[in-house]
């Protein structure tokens, strides 16, 4: 039996039934964590703003209409509360504190490979947010190029532009790592 569109299960939240919704959330739960982890930089605001973008889809689940793709719209709900959460005023993650020695013998690599992450999360945090935005709904998210473009509200081709200018600016950033390996 192939599972209920993500449209059918909305209209059905929309008349309240939190079956429908149980089964909606799992869908989108890791991967609205891991967009609004990718534009605030924060994991406790990524998981806060999943729970409250969900809240948003429950709340205003009765005004909800198939206009576009629903994973579209609450992309677009995720996004904007990153957004708001990114433009106050930052608290530095636990995360930036130096990790403690790691005794395992291939402590060394994992180290490397964790500073590797490391410059690749900053790169990506310094790019403009709507660079930002254009390579974490294209890469952690999955979504077409159309797809994102919606959710940002510019065309296609403003979008594959912004795209292609952000890759740009990362492959700058990042040249010493990819000169050293």
């Amino acid at each position: 039996m192939e599972p209920e569109s993500d449209e059918a299960l909305m209209l059905k939240i929309g008349r309240g039934d939190d079956r429908a919704f149980r089964q909606l959330a799992p869908r989108y739960a890791a991967r609205a964590v891991g967009l609004a982890r990718r534009i605030t930089g924060s994991d406790a605001d990524a998981e806060e703003i999943a729970q409250e973008a969900f809240l948003r889809v429950w709340i205003n689940a009765p005004r909800w209409r198939p206009q576009a793709a629903f994973r579209t719209w609450f992309y677009r709900i995720v996004f904007n509360l990153s957004l708001n959460q990114r433009r106050r005023a930052p608290f530095f993650p636990l995360e930036a504190a130096a990790d403690p020695p790691d005794p395992t013998p291939d402590a060394s690599m994992r180290i490397e490979r964790d500073e590797i992450g490391r410059q690749i999360a900053a790169a990506i945090r310094e790019l403009p947010e709507r660079q930002r935005a254009a390579i974490v709904l294209t890469y952690d998210n999955e979504l077409s190029n159309a797809d994102a473009a919606n959710i940002l509200h510019i065309s296609l081709s403003a979008f594959e532009a912004l795209l292609v200018r952000a890759r740009r600016t990362l492959r700058e950033s990042l040249r010493s790592i990819v000169d050293e390996h």
